[in-house]
């Protein structure tokens, strides 16, 4: 009998001996990630020729809902940048609903635009309206249409313009397990009305379980209804969960707007777990909250104002009849410790790398 307690003994030391290197390798490697975006962007990665500036042009931009920050921030980028170009906009708001876009669509029809820029909704989801535009050889560029950048055209979109989703997703999920010392307990927060949303969250769950965290569940609930669903649900979950739930990830940080009151009702100070973490967009209310250390720790950030320039650009490109850039927008993971770095005093990431310039130099502006 002592034999065998024994050899279990030595077995349980073997095994721990084994795993620990594995284990300080992912936290490390987890580390060097974080590290990697969350350095200073001062380096301009993108084009540097294309297209002069095909000015006078009329653009219409469908939004999805301006009351999302991420939305908001790119249409200020896409007018600021159109003013430089020569370019009339008219924004048509969405209101966070299905038949609001496809109204919206329908009114920008009528309004016979040079240009069309689709503003944060699956491009899938209107296809008859985009079907229309590209039968009247109207352009579309396009922001989160599709999980991937770059041209889809299935729908006729010229250039959809977003960081790399899959590594913005991955940076969230590499935060959590290091500020959780290797052993978080994630929530995660979708909405699988559009189709990046669901790949972001995806590919969360994906490398928190490959790290060796847990996803102790996987929400889906509606982005135009955070205001109404997610103090309730927080609560519910807090209940639910308890100490496990160390993070939560959500593919946007509209779900951390409405999370607060729940969270300092149960007791929990602004900087305390469950600790909120954000695969995108990078909102002002974002940086607002990881400044003030409430409720809020992490955003990975996209450059809202520059693709809002690159969508201008790249409309550009397809008025002037040539290709897309190939240009794939840098992200930054947002924290408390350099949240005043390339744009944070505005409460935005709006990179110190001389965009504006560049893109102006292209247009021989």
């Amino acid at each position: 009998m002592k034999r065998r307690h024994f050899m279990i003994s030595t077995a349980m030391v073997l095994g721990a001996l084994l795993s620990a290197p594995a284990f300080a390798d992912a936290l490390g490697d987890a580390k060097a990630i974080v590290a990697k975006y969350a350095s200073r962007v001062e380096k301009w990665d993108g084009p540097t020729t294309g297209p002069k500036a095909q000015t006078g042009k009329k653009i219409v931009i469908v939004a999805a809902d301006m009351k999302n920050g991420g939305i908001l921030g790119v249409v200020n980028g896409i007018q600021e940048a159109a003013k430089a170009v020569g370019w009339t906009v008219t924004v048509l708001d969405s209101g966070g609903s299905i038949d609001g876009r496809t109204a919206a669509f329908g009114q920008a029809m009528t309004l016979k635009p040079d240009g069309i820029i689709i503003n944060g909704f699956d491009a899938v989801e209107q296809k008859p309206a985009m079907e229309a535009a590209k039968n009247a050889k109207i352009p579309m560029v396009s922001w989160h249409a599709a999980s991937a950048v770059g041209p889809v055209p299935e729908v006729g979109v010229f250039a959809n313009v977003t960081t790399d989703a899959m590594e913005v997703s991955r940076a969230a999920a590499n935060y959590a397990f290091v500020d959780a010392g290797g052993k978080p307990g994630v929530i995660i927060f979708t909405d699988s009305t559009y189709a990046i949303a669901i790949a972001k969250a995806d590919r969360m769950k994906q490398e928190i379980e490959k790290l060796g965290g847990t996803v102790l569940e996987y929400v889906d609930t509606p982005i135009a209804e955070t205001s109404q669903r997610m103090p309730q649900l927080t609560t519910a979950l807090l209940q639910k969960y308890g100490a496990k739930w160390t993070h939560s990830l959500a593919i946007n940080d509209i779900y951390f707007d409405f999370m607060g009151p729940s969270l300092a009702s149960a007791g929990i100070a602004g900087d305390g777990a469950p600790k909120s973490v954000a695969a995108g967009d990078g909102s002002e209310g974002a940086y607002q909250r990881i400044r003030a250390k409430q409720y809020q720790a992490v955003t990975v950030a996209e450059p809202l104002n520059l693709q809002g320039w690159q969508l201008v650009d790249e409309l550009n490109r397809a008025l002037a009849g040539e290709k897309w850039s190939g240009y794939v927008s840098p992200l930054h993971v947002v924290t408390t410790q350099n949240v005043e770095f390339d744009g944070g005093p505005k409460n935005t990431f709006d990179p110190d790398n001389g965009y504006r310039d560049a893109y102006k130099k292209i247009w021989g502006k």
